[in-house]
């Protein structure tokens, strides 16, 4: 395996990538993602940030990070299953479609994702509707490896 010492110091070496903040998450908290170093060895995918906000309370945002679109949209999805289970908690196994999930992400308050682009060098905003045709593909995906 790689040393993590020498990982440290190559992505120390990466210049601070500029940063696009989607409107309504302008925080200083979140601005900090612009000191975000990415691991230079995992440039074919696509490094994913999703911000979310459960609630009209701003101490209810909070952000996710993946290593890909793909991981990003599973984490979506396994938030849901993860609600789905705290409120059935006697159901073993629960099933859902498409639009569950949907009402299920524009029932929070807010989401968006940024998406690490590495022909520009910067993170790009999409916003909750980008988000969920990206998770019906994932989950069109995933069935049909099924």
């Amino acid at each position: 395996g790689r040393n993590n010492r020498e990982d440290d110091a190559a992505a120390s070496r990466l210049p601070p990538f500029p940063l696009f903040v989607p409107y309504g998450f302008s925080d200083p908290l979140l601005q900090n993602f612009s000191k975000y170093r990415l691991n230079p060895y995992s440039f074919a995918n696509r490094h994913t940030i999703v911000l979310m906000q459960t609630s009209q309370n701003r101490a209810t945002r909070t952000f996710m990070d993946y290593e890909s679109i793909s991981q990003a949209m599973d984490g979506i999805c396994a938030l849901y299953e993860r609600k789905l289970k705290e409120l059935n908690p006697a159901i073993r196994e629960i099933t859902y479609d498409i639009s569950d999930l949907y009402n299920f992400i524009d029932g929070l308050a807010d989401m968006s994702a940024l998406v690490y682009d590495h022909s520009i060098q910067a993170y790009l905003p999409y916003d909750r509707q980008w988000i969920k045709q990206k998770t019906l593909q994932h989950l069109k995906k995933l069935a049909s490896q099924r």
